[in-house]
C-alpha cells in the first residue's frame, strides 16, 4: 500500500511537471499586449548646449567669487588701515560654573547662601566695628576669587584652581556664618546685661 502512494504521488508530480507547449505567437502577443498598456518612455536626450551652458554658469560664478574674495583681500588706496592690538584677545572668560552642571550646582549653593547670610545681618552702631572688619575680610575675599578665575581662564581648568576656588567660596560662607554666631552671642549678652541692669 506505502508503494502504491509512493507511486501515486510520483505520477502526479511528473503530470504537474510537463510543461504545456504555448500556442504560437503567444509570446508576440503578450508583448503587443504589455506594450499598449505600458508603452516605453521615450529617453530624452539632453542637448549637448545645455549641459555646456550650466557648466560655463557655474565656472563663471565661481570665479565671480573668488575674484570678489581676493578684491576683498587687497587693500584700495581709499582704505584706511587700523591695526588692532594683539594684546586684548576677545575671548569670553568663563566662570567655576560654566565648566560642568555641578560645579555650577555648587557656586549656585554658596553664592544663595552668602547672600542669604548677608541679608540677614542686623547691624547696628554696638556691632558695626565688627560688621566692617569682616566685610574687609569678605572684599579681600572676592578679589581672591576674581584672581582665581582670571587664573582659570589663563591656565584652563585643573584640580588646584577648581578646589581653590570653592574652598573660597566655602570660607565666605563660614565667615558669615560666624559673624552671625558672634552677632547672636553680643545681642544675648546685652539682654543678659539689661535683665541683670533691672
Amino acid at each position: 500500500m506505502t508503494q502504491n502512494l509512493k507511486d501515486l504521488f510520483e505520477k502526479e508530480r511528473a503530470k504537474n511537471n510537463k510543461e504545456t507547449p504555448l500556442s504560437s505567437g503567444h509570446e508576440q502577443r503578450f508583448f503587443d499586449k504589455l506594450e499598449t498598456a505600458l508603452p516605453k518612455q521615450k529617453k530624452r536626450k539632453v542637448p549637448v548646449w545645455s549641459i555646456a551652458a550650466a557648466i560655463a554658469v557655474l565656472v563663471a560664478s565661481g570665479l565671480y567669487y573668488v575674484l570678489k574674495d581676493t578684491n576683498n583681500a587687497l587693500p584700495q588706496n581709499n582704505a584706511t588701515i587700523v591695526e588692532v592690538e594683539k594684546d586684548t584677545p576677545k575671548t569670553e572668560t568663563f566662570s567655576l560654573g560654566d565648566l560642568s552642571p555641578d560645579l555650577k550646582k555648587i557656586e549656585d549653593f554658596y553664592h544663595a547662601n552668602i547672600t542669604l547670610e548677608l541679608s540677614r545681618l542686623e547691624i547696628d552702631d554696638e556691632n558695626k566695628v565688627l560688621v566692617d572688619g569682616v566685610m574687609e575680610q569678605l572684599a579681600e575675599l572676592n578679589t581672591e576669587y576674581n584672581t582665581l578665575t582670571e587664573e582659570l581662564n589663563f591656565v584652563g581648568p585643573n584640580d588646584d584652581t577648581i578646589s581653590a576656588l570653592i574652598n573660597n567660596l566655602q570660607l565666605r560662607l563660614q565667615l558669615l556664618q560666624k559673624l552671625k554666631s558672634k552677632l547672636n552671642q553680643l545681642k544675648s549678652s546685652q539682654n543678659e546685661q539689661e535683665s541683670n541692669i533691672i
